[in-house]
């Protein structure tokens, strides 16, 4: 009986420690930075997901974090302040002074922009400073949790730091910590795959990157800060950062070292850094001088189509569209017709196949020469330009005519085609057989072709004796 007690009561203990080292619900994250540097995509990134829907003010998001070895899961609550800096203060709704030792600060820049990096860093963090100096934090609180970022900053070891027994003495070095907030502050550069367009377009070299990576870093050792270098693009550093996250804020394990070799994908965790592995960087710059001013060595370039911005497109309504596209087939219309002449009678012009090049030298022949031959008069013309347009007006009018139970007769003329001659059409009565009415009208329509292609034929000859006449003429009167 004592046996099974003690093994309940075993139970119960291992129970309890258990449900002690579940993962906490209390830990929270703040992304702070400007508009359009990536925040928003970068903890869509983090979530695991393709897009996430961008806010105003202050946005709420949160990330699954899981221990599979515990069989354990948890949400850590993310807040995405605003980069207008008129949001901020909406900060009093993500940190208080109840959350501030589970709180992990963020600062979002973008390398699309480098020449902003540092005035945004400097801004960002003046304001948090400003505003943690508000915050009802007890003295006593707040010196523990600054002694805290020390302790943590000196915790760090490398597994090249130390001797054989792991012994290594803390210190900080010059530079390190000056301006100690509080918190956990990791500093995330985003979009570094516009480094290679930077190099294409805008003449960046090694030594530029390197320079914005010394100030960047000098930075983040003020705050005791880590640094990444990430690319949602090409996903570069993003599981990185998420593995981090988990332990920074969970103490997940985390082995891996600073990665300095890429220039687009840099990670320095907090406490490997110092002013002496800086300097290394200046080995490479042989034009710049790191104490230089950031700006006046990173300059804005002009806007480039790599950096324009999607402008959205309105759709035109369709009710107005159709009517634009309807006045400009009508406008095509009007333009293509002759003056004076329906669009459709110059369709059916262009169906018979009359060439007007020669009615226009027969006249221009018949002027110069003072041939009794008449200029074509263009308002007959339009009524009986051609042969072909006689006989199908007389066709549908006497198909009228038969309608109305009358018979017709009618009398038409081509006009005076070549100036010596000119090509009638006897009155006709019209029989009630249609086929036969039109096997005659075809055939009269064949000989008429040919009687008219012969006296095109004939007057052209005729202009060109005449013209080779004038012209001897005139060479004999010169002489």
């Amino acid at each position: 009986m004592q046996e099974e007690e003690n093994l309940w009561n075993s139970m119960l203990i291992s129970l309890k420690e258990k449900g002690g080292t579940r993962l906490p619900t209390d830990k929270s994250m703040i992304i702070i930075g400007d508009n359009q540097c990536g925040k928003t995509t970068l903890v869509a990134k983090l979530q695991g997901i393709d897009d996430l829907t961008k806010g105003i003010g202050l946005e709420y998001a949160y990330i699954d974090i899981r221990d599979d070895y515990k069989e354990d899961h948890t949400k850590l609550n993310v807040w995405v302040q605003d980069g207008n800096p008129k949001y901020s203060f909406l900060l009093k709704f993500a940190l208080s002074e109840r959350n501030f030792k589970n709180t992990l600060i963020m600062f979002v820049v973008s390398m699309k922009t480098p020449w902003n990096i540092m005035d945004q860093l400097e801004s960002w963090a003046t304001l948090l400073q400003d505003y943690i100096d508000n915050l009802p934090i007890p003295s006593e609180d707040l010196r523990e949790y600054r002694q805290n970022c020390i302790k943590k900053w000196n915790e760090y070891i490398e597994e090249n730091i130390g001797d054989k027994n792991g012994y290594w003495e803390p210190s900080l070095g010059d530079g390190v910590l000056t301006r100690n907030l509080g918190l956990n502050i990791i500093v995330v550069v985003t979009m570094t795959d516009y480094i290679s367009f930077l190099e294409k377009e805008n003449d960046y070299k090694d030594e530029h990157f390197d320079f914005i990576q010394q100030a960047v870093r000098k930075f983040c050792l003020q705050y005791g800060a880590s640094l990444f270098y990430t690319s949602a693009k090409e996903d570069k550093n993003c599981d990185l950062l998420y593995k981090f996250l988990t332990h920074k804020i969970y103490n997940f394990p985390f082995k891996t070292p600073a990665l300095i070799v890429e220039k687009d994908a840099v990670f320095i965790p907090a406490g490997w850094d110092s002013m002496k592995k800086i300097s290394i960087l200046y080995d490479n710059m042989q034009t710049i001088r790191p104490d230089e001013f950031y700006n006046s060595i990173i300059t804005k370039v002009n806007t480039r189509k790599a950096f324009a911005k999607d402008h959205e497109i309105q759709a035109e309504d369709e009710q107005v569209f159709l009517n634009k596209q309807l006045g400009l087939l009508n406008q095509s219309a009007s333009q293509q017709s002759p003056i004076g002449i329906p669009r459709q009678d110059s369709v059916m012009r262009s169906l018979t196949g009359v060439s007007k090049s020669g009615d226009r030298r027969m006249s221009l022949t018949s002027q110069g020469q003072g041939s009794p031959t008449k200029k074509i008069d263009p308002v007959k013309s339009t009524n009986t330009s051609t042969p072909g347009e006689g006989v199908l007006a007389n066709f549908f009018n006497s198909l009228l005519h038969k309608k109305s139970n009358q018979s017709p007769v009618l009398t038409k003329t081509t006009g005076e085609l070549s100036g010596s001659k000119s090509l009638s059409l006897e009155k006709t009565e019209y029989h009630t057989d249609t086929a036969a009415e039109l096997d005659r009208l075809a055939k009269r329509t064949l000989n008429l072709s040919h009687e008219m292609s012969t006296e095109i034929n004939s007057s052209e000859n005729g202009i060109e004796e005449q013209i080779s006449t004038t012209f001897g003429e005139k060479s004999s009167s010169e002489c």
